[in-house]
């Protein structure tokens, strides 16, 4: 006998309507099928895990804001690198027009 699945969501919906106690779980387990032990688990469980929602906010949090200095990090040396290329390239062209075809020779330069 293959054993019935239940989403995150639905368990979720028939355990917040328990604990607004408008309703007996025995009759919330009856009228959805379910036995009152399973109910009452999924109740315990919720409570249980509660407190996880709002580390779990902390937790996202930081992860968005270590993401976002991450990004700021990576353009600020993007821009560096664009910086240094243009140096350089400039530095070369100098080169080649003040020591002539064959500056890297004269200059020690080396790729």
């Amino acid at each position: 006998m293959e054993k019935k699945q239940y989403t995150a969501e639905y368990k979720a919906k028939i355990v917040l309507e328990a604990l607004r106690e408008e309703s007996h779980i025995s009759e919330i387990a009856s009228r959805e099928g379910l036995s009152r032990t399973q109910l009452q688990n999924w109740k315990k469980e919720f409570i249980d895990n509660a407190s996880k929602v709002f580390a779990q906010n902390k937790i996202e949090q930081k992860a968005k804001q270590e993401v976002s200095e991450i990004q700021e990090r990576e353009s600020e040396l993007m821009k560096k690198v664009g910086q240094l290329t243009i140096e350089n390239d400039w530095l070369k062209k100098k080169s080649s027009q003040k020591l002539g075809p064959s500056w890297e020779t004269k200059s020690g330069f080396k790729r």
